[in-house]
C-alpha cells in the first residue's frame, strides 16, 4: 500500500486547503515531518487514518473535534487521500459531521452528516465505487487487509505506545496483541471447552441426583413396613443398602401373607354360620307374611263378589254406548246450531237498522210458518249476497285510483314547497353573491401595501439574524476582554516574580563565585593533589567561609525557583497571545460595538422582520382568500342560473299535476256514496257481506243438525230391545264411568290373582320347611343373628386389612427390585459420563491456564506467545543494528509470580555480558531503540499475518530526542534499511539533529490563524 497524494481542507489545525504530494516525498525514500510542538504533525497522520477508516487513531478519536476552529464558518471540512494497493489505484474523500451556518437551523446552524466517496482509476478514468460510509470502509479494509487498529500499529508506529508495551504486564500485552492478530477464535475455543465441561459436569450431577432419588424412593417404599434400620448399611454403600432393604422387605411380606391367610379362614367360618341362621330367619319371616296375606284375602272376598256383579251389568249397557252417545251428540249439535241461527238473525236485524247497504233487504211475512223461515231467509240472503259481492269487486278494482289521487295531491304539495324554496334560495343567493363581490373588491384594494412589505421579508430576516449574531459577538468580546485582562494581570505578576527570582539567583551565584577559593580550600584533602596546582602540600589554604555550602544550596534552590517561574511565565505568554488573538478576531467581527447600540439595533431589526413576516402571512392569506372568493362567486352565479331554471320547470309540473287530480276526484266521488274514501266504503261492504255470509251459514247448519238428530234417535230405538233394556234411561242408569269400570275390573282381577298366588305359595317347599323348622327348633333369636352379623363384619374388615397389608408389602418388594435394577443400570451408565466430565474439565482448565497447566498460560495466551516470539525475533534483527550488536529481545514463558498468568514475557539479552534482564532496566535511549525495533518487528509480523500485504509507506512518530549522537546514527542506519525495495519512511520529529540529517522534509508551520504545510527537498541545516 502506497500513499500518493493527501488533500486536507478545514481539518484539525489546517484552516485552508493543504495538498501533500507524497510521490514527491517518496522520491527520496526517507523524509522528515517536522514542526513546532502543537503545529499539527500528528494531525497529518490523523487525516490519513480518517480518510481511510473514517476515524482517527486511539484516544484522539474521543473528545477531539475534527473540523478546524480556524476555518471560515461556512468552510466544509474534507480529507482526500489517493493511494494504490494490490496493483489498483484509488481515491477516497471523506467529510466528518459538522455544523453548517444556516438562517433556518437551530441556533443558526444545521448539522451536516458525514459522507464518503470512494473512486477507482481504471484506464485513466475515475469510476465511482461507493458513496456510503460503511461500504467504503469495508472495501478499504478488505483491500488493505488491515482494520484501523492494525493500520495504526503497522503503518503509523506510535513510539509511546510501544515503550509502554515493552514495560507492560502480560495481561496488558495480551490486549494489544489480540487486537492486532485477531485471536478471538481461540478465546471462543476456551469458552466452548468450558461450556462442554460444564455440560458434562451437569450431566454427572443430574445422574447423581437421579441415583440419590432412587435411594430415597427405596427408603420411602419400605417406610410403611416398619423395618428396624439399626443394622442397615449407610447410604454411602448404596448397593449394600438396597440389598438389605430388599431382604428385609421380602421377610416382612411373607409374614403379612401368612396373617392374611389365617384371617381369611376365620372369616369364612363366621360367614357360613351367619348364612345358615339368616336363611332360617328369612324363611320364618316369609311364612308369617304368607299367613297374613291369606287372612286379608278371606276378609275381602264378599266385597269382590259385589264388584263382579256391577261390572257384569255395565258390560251389557256398554253395548248401546255408541247409539246413546250419537243421540247425545246430535241433540247438542242441534242446540248449538239453533242458538247460532238465532244470534245471526238478531245481528242481521240490528245491522239492517244502521247499515245503508242493507236498506233493500226484504222482511219476512208475518204469517210465515216457523218451518219455512229458514228457507225464506236463505233465498233472500243469497240474492243480497250476490249484489254486494259485485259491488265489492268494482270497489276493489277502482281502489288504486284513489291511491293515485292521493299521490297526485302529495306531489302537488311537494312541488309547491319546492317552488317556495327555490324562490327563497334565489333571493338569498343574490344577496350572498353581492356580499362576495364586495369582499373580493376589498381584498384586492389591500394587496398593494402588503406586497411591498412582504418583498422585504428575506432581507429583514437576514438583518435580524445578523443583529442577533452581533449581540452574541459583543457578549463574547466582553467576556474575552475580561478574560484577557485577567490573563494580562497574571502575566504581569508572573513576569515580576520571574525577574525577582532570576535576580535572586544571579545574586547568589555572584556570592558563590566570590567565595570560590574558600569553597575549593574546603575540598582539599591532606596528602592528596590539589585540583588547581597539583601539589600534595597545602601550606596556606584560604579560610573556609562558614556559609559556602549553604550559599551553594541556596543558589540551587533559587535557580530551580527561577526556572519554575520562567516556565509559568512562558505558559502565560502563550495563553496571553492566544487570548489577544481571539480578542482581535472578535473585534474584527464587530465585537467591540457598544452593547446598548447592538441590542437596540437587534430589537429594531426583529421588529422590522416581524412586521415583514406578518405582512407576508397576511398577503398569502389574502391571496388564498381571493382565490376562494373567485370560486365561491362562480359557484354562486351558477346557483342563481340553476335556481331560475328550476322555478320555471317546477311551475309547469305543478299545473299539470293539479289538473290530473281534479279529473280523478270527479270520477271517484260517486263510488264513495257518502263515505270519506273508497277504502272506507270497501271495508263497510266487506263487513256487510261477511255478516250476510254468517247468517246464511247459520241457517244451513241448523237444517243439517235437525236431520242428524232424527236419524240418531231412530237407530237407538231399534237397538234397545236386543240389549235387554226397556228404555234409554234404563241403559244409562247402569253405565259406569270409564275409570270406575276400570277400577272394578282391576280389583276383581287382583283378588283372583292373589288367591292363586297364595295357593301356590303354601304348596311350595320353602314355607313347608319353615313350618317344620318352627315346629322343631322354634323361632330364630334376632339378638343372636345381630351378634353374628357384627362378628362377620369385623372378620371381613380384618381380612381386608391383612390382605391389603400383604399386597402393599409385595408391591414394595417388587418396587425395590425395580429400583435396585434401575440403580445398577444408571450407576453403570454413569461411569462413562464421569470419565468424560473429568476429561472435559481437565482440558477446559488447561485451556484457560489452570489445573495441571503449570505455566498458567491460556490457549489464547499460548497462540499470542507464539506471535510474540516471532515479533521478538523480527525486532531483534532491528535492535542488533541499532545497539551496535549489544541487545536482542527474547520472548520468555517463565512462570509469573503470585500465580499470575504467564506466557507473554519479554526479556532483553545483553550480548556483552551474556545476561538476561528485564526490559524496565533499559535506559531512556535504549528503551527508545528497543521500542522502535519492537514496533518495526510487530509491523513485519502483522503484515505477514495479514496475507503478505505490501506496506510501501511507513511513519515513525517521535522519540529521537532521547538518543545520543552514536545511537542516533545507528537508528538512522536501521531506518535507512527500511527503504530497501522502494519503501517510503516518514519520521515525525522536531529534533534539530534530525533536520540536519534529513533534507527532504514536510514542514508544518504554526501561526495564529492555523497551520500550513510545505515540502522542502533541500532544507537548510
Amino acid at each position: 500500500m502506497r500513499i500518493h497524494r493527501l488533500e486536507i481542507s478545514a481539518f484539525g489545525p489546517f484552516p485552508g486547503t493543504e495538498v501533500i504530494d507524497f510521490d514527491r516525498l517518496s522520491a527520496h525514500g526517507l523524509f522528515l515531518l517536522n514542526g513546532a510542538t502543537g503545529a499539527g504533525k500528528t494531525s497529518v497522520l490523523d487525516a490519513i487514518c480518517f480518510a481511510l477508516y473514517g476515524s482517527v487513531p486511539g484516544a484522539r478519536q474521543e473528545g477531539k473535534r475534527l473540523r478546524s476552529d480556524h476555518a471560515d464558518a461556512a468552510a466544509e471540512p474534507r480529507v482526500t487521500c489517493e493511494f494504490s494497493a494490490k496493483g489498483r489505484h484509488f481515491e477516497v474523500s471523506r467529510t466528518p459531521a459538522w455544523n453548517k451556518p444556516s438562517a433556518r437551523g437551530k441556533n443558526g446552524f444545521t448539522e451536516q452528516k458525514a459522507n464518503t466517496l470512494l473512486r477507482e482509476q481504471v484506464d485513466g478514468a475515475w469510476l465511482e465505487k461507493s458513496g456510503r460510509n460503511d461500504e467504503a470502509g469495508a472495501e478499504i479494509t478488505a483491500l488493505l487487509g488491515m482494520d484501523r487498529e492494525q493500520f495504526t500499529r503497522v503503518v503509523m508506529l506510535p513510539q509511546g505506545d510501544f515503550a509502554a508495551f515493552l514495560r507492560s504486564k502480560a495481561s496488558d500485552r495480551l490486549v494489544l496483541l489480540q487486537s492486532l492478530f485477531g485471536t478471538q477464535r481461540f478465546e471462543a475455543v476456551e469458552q466452548e471447552l468450558g461450556r462442554r465441561a460444564a455440560e458434562a459436569r451437569a450431566e454427572v450431577e443430574s445422574l447423581n441426583n437421579q441415583l440419590m432419588l432412587l435411594l430415597a424412593q427405596a427408603e420411602v417404599e419400605t417406610a410403611g413396613l416398619g423395618l428396624e434400620l439399626d443394622g442397615a448399611p449407610a447410604r454411602e454403600d448404596a448397593d449394600g443398602l438396597l440389598a438389605w432393604l430388599g431382604d428385609a422387605a421380602a421377610a416382612a411380606a411373607a409374614e403379612r401373607q401368612a396373617a392374611a391367610a389365617e384371617a381369611e379362614r376365620q372369616g369364612r367360618e363366621l360367614a357360613a354360620r351367619l348364612e345358615g341362621t339368616a336363611a332360617r330367619a328369612e324363611r320364618q319371616a316369609k311364612l308369617a307374611a304368607a299367613k297374613q296375606r291369606r287372612s286379608d284375602a278371606e276378609a275381602a272376598a264378599p266385597e269382590l263378589r259385589d264388584a263382579a256383579e256391577r261390572l257384569q251389568r255395565h258390560r251389557k249397557a256398554e253395548v248401546l254406548g255408541g247409539q246413546l252417545q250419537a243421540v247425545d251428540s246430535a241433540e247438542a249439535a242441534e242446540d248449538r246450531a239453533a242458538a247460532a241461527a238465532a244470534d245471526a238473525a238478531a245481528e242481521l236485524r240490528a245491522a239492517a237498522l244502521a247499515d245503508p247497504e242493507l236498506a233493500a233487504l226484504p222482511a219476512a211475512p208475518p204469517d210465515l210458518p216457523p218451518a219455512a223461515a229458514p228457507l225464506f231467509a236463505g233465498t233472500v240472503l243469497r240474492g243480497e249476497l250476490g249484489r254486494l259481492r259485485s259491488l265489492r269487486a268494482v270497489l276493489e278494482e277502482r281502489l288504486p285510483d284513489e291511491d293515485r289521487l292521493a299521490a297526485l295531491i302529495t306531489r302537488g304539495t311537494e312541488l309547491q314547497l319546492s317552488l317556495d324554496g327555490l324562490h327563497e334560495a334565489h333571493r338569498s343567493g343574490a344577496a350572498a353573491l353581492a356580499a362576495l363581490r364586495a369582499e373580493s373588491a376589498a381584498l384586492a384594494a389591500a394587496l398593494a401595501p402588503l406586497e411591498e412589505l412582504a418583498a422585504e421579508v428575506q432581507l429583514r430576516t437576514k438583518e435580524a439574524a445578523a443583529a442577533d449574531e452581533l449581540v452574541a459577538m459583543v457578549g463574547r468580546y466582553a467576556r474575552a476582554a475580561e478574560s484577557c485582562a485577567g490573563i494580562a494581570e497574571r502575566h504581569r505578576l508572573a513576569r515580576d516574580t520571574h525577574q525577582e527570582r532570576r535576580q535572586r539567583w544571579l545574586d547568589l551565584r555572584e556570592e558563590r563565585l566570590a567565595n570560590a577559593a574558600a569553597e575549593l580550600a574546603a575540598q582539599l584533602i591532606p596528602d592528596e593533589p590539589c585540583p588547581v596546582c597539583g601539589s600534595a602540600e597545602h601550606p596556606a589554604p584560604a579560610p573556609a567561609a562558614a556559609s559556602a555550602l549553604a550559599i551553594a544550596d541556596a543558589e540551587k534552590t533559587a535557580q530551580e525557583a527561577a526556572e519554575a517561574a520562567e516556565a509559568v511565565l512562558a505558559a502565560l505568554e502563550r495563553e496571553l497571545g492566544e487570548a489577544q488573538q481571539n480578542l482581535a478576531v472578535l473585534a474584527a467581527q464587530g465585537g467591540d460595538t457598544a452593547p446598548d447600540v447592538a441590542r437596540s439595533d437587534a430589537a429594531l431589526a426583529k421588529e422590522r422582520a416581524a412586521e415583514a413576516t406578518l405582512a407576508a402571512e397576511e398577503l398569502a392569506a389574502n391571496r388564498a382568500r381571493r382565490g376562494e372568493l373567485e370560486v365561491e362567486i362562480s359557484a354562486a352565479e351558477q346557483g342563481q342560473t340553476a335556481a331560475a331554471a328550476g322555478i320555471a320547470q317546477t311551475e309547469s309540473t305543478l299545473s299539470a299535476v293539479r289538473g290530473q287530480a281534479d279529473e280523478l276526484e270527479a270520477a271517484l266521488a260517486g263510488l264513495r256514496s257518502g263515505h270519506p274514501s273508497l277504502g272506507t266504503r270497501l271495508n263497510a261492504v266487506r263487513g256487510t257481506t261477511a255478516l250476510l255470509e254468517r247468517a246464511d251459514a247459520a241457517a244451513g247448519s241448523l237444517e243439517q243438525a235437525r236431520a242428524r238428530t232424527a236419524e240418531a234417535r231412530a237407530q237407538l230405538d231399534q237397538a234397545l230391545p236386543a240389549a235387554g233394556f226397556e228404555s234409554a234411561a234404563a241403559a244409562r242408569s247402569v253405565l259406569l264411568p270409564a275409570h270406575d269400570a276400570a277400577g272394578l275390573e282391576a280389583a276383581v282381577r287382583a283378588g283372583q290373582d292373589e288367591a292363586a298366588r297364595l295357593e301356590e305359595l303354601f304348596a311350595g317347599e320353602e314355607l313347608a320347611l319353615a313350618a317344620r323348622e318352627l315346629a322343631t327348633d322354634g323361632p330364630v333369636d334376632l339378638a343372636v343373628l345381630a351378634q353374628l352379623r357384627e362378628d362377620t363384619a369385623a372378620a371381613d374388615r380384618a381380612t381386608r386389612e391383612s390382605v391389603l397389608a400383604a399386597g402393599l408389602a409385595g408391591k414394595s418388594v417388587r418396587a425395590l427390585g425395580r429400583i435396585s435394577a434401575n440403580y445398577a443400570e444408571q450407576a453403570a451408565a454413569g461411569r462413562e459420563r464421569r470419565e468424560r466430565a473429568a476429561l472435559w474439565s481437565a482440558v477446559a482448565e488447561a485451556a484457560r491456564g489452570a489445573g495441571d497447566n503449570t505455566y498458567r498460560m491460556s490457549l489464547n495466551s499460548y497462540v499470542l506467545a507464539a506471535r510474540l516470539e516471532q515479533v521478538a525475533a523480527a525486532a531483534s534483527e532491528r535492535l542488533i543494528g541499532m545497539s551496535d550488536g549489544r541487545y536482542t529481545l527474547q520472548h520468555t514463558d517463565a512462570r509469573a509470580a503470585r500465580g499470575q498468568k504467564s506466557g507473554l514475557g519479554l526479556e532483553v539479552v545483553d550480548q556483552w555480558t551474556g545476561q538476561r534482564r528485564d526490559t524496565a532496566t533499559l535506559s531512556g535511549g535504549e528503551s527508545f531503540m528497543a521500542s522502535l525495533a519492537l514496533a518495526l518487528g510487530l509491523a513485519d509480523v502483522v503484515q505477514m499475518e495479514s496475507g503478505g500485504v505490501d506496506i510501501e509507506t511507513l511513519f515513525v512518530d517521535e522519540g529521537f530526542g532521547s538518543l545520543d549522537e552514536q545511537s542516533l546514527e545507528q537508528v538512522m542506519d536501521a531506518l535507512e534499511g527500511l527503504r530497501d525495495g522502494g519503501r517510503v519512511v516518514g519520521l515525525v520529529s522536531h529534533v534539530a539533529e534530525m533536520k540536519q540529517r534529513i533534507t527532504t522534509q514536510l514542514q508544518v508551520v504554526k501561526g495564529r490563524n492555523g497551520s500550513t504545510l510545505h515540502i522542502s527537498d533541500d532544507a537548510p541545516a
